[in-house]
């Protein structure tokens, strides 16, 4: 009897030392899954990863975690989340302007729906020609044109010899006009510039007789600004000098002679050695003229003086000579004025 109640409680203390051993070894077990689960991702965050890389402006990407982006991508992410391929793989809406808008698609257009839309908008018509842009021209050969001139001064009559001279390489041109006469002296207009699709385009204009004025065509910045010292003046499309105004309008109708029958109007910008006007010049028809040099066939044009003190010009242009003046007739609005007829044509 007394030897079994000792050895019972000897064994106690085994037992509850094996009961706590084996609750440690639980508590320990419990701890290492929990760690397991803690250091594994959250089973959303494979499909959140994805988005950043495919549109990272809506989550920055420092906050996917660097062991996820190495990952496999799982299967499809739950139904509520939009799919990964609605968020990235869809191209860009296109961006399309019509004829007369700029009204950007928000949706990229099918191939039946781009037909019927050019079905539906009508062909945006043509630009009309922009004056002098829409017509022809066709410049002289270069040559001296010899002239005979009889004048008036304030009731004073005299005579003179006058020579236009004519150059161009096809890309630049230089035009030089000389009047002299006894006891006058002589007068010179130069003309310099180039030769461009709408014509003659001056760069500079002269005119001296006992001292020189200038015109410079600044078309870069504009505008005419005069040696003279004279308000400069707005440069306008197709502005011609007092002298090349008339090789101007020989090529406009050499260009396309038919384009302008009687009655029809050229209007440009004339600019002097002081300041610009607009000349408009009327078509008054087919002349037969005897000139010094022989008889001519000629097409005459005639600027009227819009106001009581212009230059009343009328200008005789002869097919013979590339259109250039067969004859020159200048009138002051106080009966001055300057008659300057063909005699001869050299070469230059």
């Amino acid at each position: 009897m007394t030897g079994t109640p000792s050895k019972t409680v000897a064994w106690r203390p085994l037992a509850i030392l094996g009961m706590a051993v084996l609750l440690a070894h639980l508590v320990l077990l419990q701890g290492t899954s929990a760690a397991l689960r803690a250091s594994e991702p959250h089973a959303t965050r494979p499909f959140i990863t994805r988005t950043i890389e495919l549109a990272p402006a809506v989550t920055p990407p420092s906050a996917a975690p660097k062991a996820a982006a190495a990952r496999k991508p799982p299967p499809a992410p739950p139904a509520e989340r939009p799919p990964v391929e609605a968020l990235g793989s869809t191209p860009a809406p296109a961006i399309e302007y019509g004829p007369d808008t700029a009204t950007a698609a928000t949706e990229p257009a099918s191939a039946p729906a781009l037909e019927q839309l050019a079905a539906a908008t009508p062909a945006a018509p043509p630009p009309p020609p922009r004056g002098d842009r829409a017509r022809a021209y066709a410049v002289a050969a270069p040559v001296r044109l010899l002239y005979d001139i009889a004048g008036q001064i304030k009731s004073f009559s005299y005579s003179a010899r006058a020579e236009l001279e004519w150059r161009h390489d096809g890309s630049r041109y230089d035009a030089r006009l000389e009047i002299g006469a006894f006891l006058l002296g002589s007068r010179i207009q130069t003309s310099s510039g180039s030769l461009t699709p709408e014509g003659l385009a001056p760069t500079r204009f002269s005119d001296k007789a006992r001292s020189e004025l200038a015109a410079h065509f600044e078309r870069d910045k504009g505008k005419v600004i005069f040696s003279a010292n004279t308000p400069e003046v707005a440069l306008q499309p197709g502005a011609q000098d007092h002298l090349s105004i008339f090789i101007q309008l020989a090529s406009l109708i050499a260009g396309e002679p038919g384009r302008y029958p009687r009655g029809s109007a050229i209007e440009m910008q004339a600019v002097g050695a002081r300041d610009a006007d607009i000349w408009r010049f009327v078509v008054d028809g087919e002349e037969r003229l005897n000139l010094p040099g022989g008889e001519q066939a000629t097409l005459k044009l005639t600027r009227v003086p819009g106001q009581t003190y212009d230059l009343r010009v009328e200008l005789w242009l002869a097919p013979a000579l590339g259109y250039l003046p067969a004859r020159i007739r200048l009138t002051q609005s106080n009966g001055d004025f300057i008659d300057q007829q063909w005699r001869a044509s050299e070469r230059p």
